[in-house]
C-alpha cells in the first residue's frame, strides 16, 4: 500500500509526474473515446458518467471508493502544490512538491490545502451570485441545515468571507479522507435530487464542482479548532491569466452576465 496517493485529475493528455505516488486519473473516462494511457475513473464503484457536472469529483469519488493509502491527496494536471525544499520534482520545468515534502508536513499538520485566493470586490456569496445560479447555493445551505446542522454556522461564515481555498486540492490521512468524502458526497447527491442541473449550459452544469470548493472551505472552517491546517502555495504549469479573470469577474458583476 502506498503511504501517499496523490491523484492528478485530468481530462486531457498531458505531461504527468512519473513518481508512483502521483496517480494520474482520467476523469469522465466513461464518456470519452480517448485513452491517455493512465487509469480511468470508470472502474469499480464510480460516478464517471457524471463528470460534466461533478468535474474532478468523479475522480475523487473513484479514489475514495477504490483505493487504499495512508494519506490521500488531490491535484490537477496543470496545478500542483509548490515545491517546498531544494529537492525539486519538475513537471515541464516547474518545481512541484515531492512526497517527502508533503509527508514531512503531515508529521505536524492534519490537512494541507491550497493557499486562499481572495475576491477583493465581493464576498464568497456575492461572487457565486454573479458567476453562477445562486438558487443552487441557497438550496445547498438548506440541505446543510437539514443533514448537518452543526455545520450551518461554518457555512454562513464561509459565504460572508472574501477568500477561499480553491481547486479542491488537499492532502489528509485516510481517516479524515473517508470522513470528508462521506460528508461531501452525501450533500451533493442530495442537492442533485433537488435542482435541474441537466438543463444548464456547458459551463453552469459544472455546478457540483463549483459548490464543492465552497463546501471544502466549510469543512475546513468547521474543523479548524480541532485540526491543524496548513495552506500551501499552488503552481500552475501554464501560468494563470489573472487580468482576464478579473475582467471577466467585473463583467459578470456590472453587466449581470453569467457564462452559459
Amino acid at each position: 500500500m502506498n503511504k501517499l496517493l496523490m491523484m492528478v485529475a485530468t481530462h486531457k493528455d498531458y505531461c504527468f509526474p512519473s513518481e508512483p505516488y502521483y496517480l494520474p486519473v482520467q476523469v469522465g473516462k466513461a464518456l470519452s473515446k480517448s485513452d491517455f494511457g493512465v487509469v480511468g475513473d470508470d472502474t469499480g464503484d464510480n460516478i464517471s458518467h457524471l463528470n460534466p457536472y461533478f468535474c474532478e469529483l468523479t475522480g475523487l469519488y473513484w479514489l475514495w471508493k477504490n483505493q487504499k493509502s495512508e494519506y490521500f491527496g488531490l491535484s490537477h494536471y496543470r496545478r500542483y502544490f509548490k515545491a517546498i525544499n531544494d529537492k525539486n520534482l519538475l513537471v515541464m520545468g516547474v518545481p512541484i512538491a515531492t512526497d517527502v515534502d508533503l509527508l514531512d508536513l503531515m508529521d505536524t499538520y492534519d490537512v494541507l490545502a491550497a493557499k486562499k485566493r481572495c475576491y477583493f470586490f465581493d464576498t464568497v456569496f456575492n461572487h457565486y451570485k454573479y458567476s453562477h445560479y445562486v438558487s443552487d447555493l441557497r438550496e445547498l445551505r438548506i440541505i446543510v441545515s437539514e443533514l448537518y446542522p452543526d455545520y450551518s454556522i461554518a457555512f454562513n461564515e464561509v459565504l460572508n468571507q472574501r477568500c477561499l481555498s480553491l481547486f479542491n486540492m488537499f492532502v489528509m490521512n485516510s481517516d479524515f479522507f473517508q470522513q470528508y468524502n462521506e460528508w461531501l458526497f452525501s450533500l451533493l447527491f442530495e442537492l442533485e435530487k433537488r435542482i435541474s442541473y441537466s438543463n444548464y449550459g456547458v459551463y453552469q452544469r459544472r455546478v457540483f464542482g463549483f459548490l464543492s470548493e465552497r463546501l471544502f472551505n466549510v469543512w475546513l472552517t468547521y474543523h479548524s479548532r480541532s485540526l491543524k491546517i496548513k495552506l500551501l502555495p499552488v503552481v500552475h504549469i501554464e501560468g494563470e491569466h489573472f487580468i482576464s479573470k478579473l475582467m471577466g469577474l467585473l463583467k459578470r458583476k456590472l453587466l449581470s452576465h453569467k457564462p452559459p
